[in-house]
């Protein structure tokens, strides 16, 4: 049988590896992934979360399907080019982000086409 100092002495030891991994654990996280994993696009119409790796490992989608630009092959934010409201050259955001979304949606019968299966949030 153990006596009683040694099982204090080694709750307590427990106790010390428990409360130092907790701080290793805070201390060191892991870091953010190269590429996003799910937006969450905040308007009027309500909460709309999108998953970067459903469109890419389910639907095979490359970042150039849905991020364009006609002069180079880099990646942009959509509103660097598509702003709160549009004009007779570039479509607004929403706009784009309708036609898009929605277009390939119809097009290929994989997603939601209706307001509510988007903005449900």
């Amino acid at each position: 049988m153990t006596s009683q100092p040694h099982l204090k002495a080694a709750g307590l030891i427990m106790a010390v590896f428990l409360i130092t991994g907790i701080v290793c654990y805070a201390s060191f996280p892991s870091p953010p992934p190269a590429e996003p994993i799910r937006l969450m696009f905040q308007n009027d119409a309500g909460k709309v979360l999108f998953t970067h790796q459903t469109h890419t490992e389910e639907y095979y989608l490359d970042c150039m399907d849905c991020h364009h630009n006609l002069m180079d092959d880099d990646v942009y934010n959509c509103s660097e080019c598509h702003e709160e409201t549009g004009d007779e050259y570039m479509l607004s955001r929403t706009d784009a982000f309708h036609e898009q979304c929605i277009g390939c949606h119809a097009d290929y019968g994989a997603g939601p086409v209706d307001c509510n299966s988007c903005h449900m949030m």
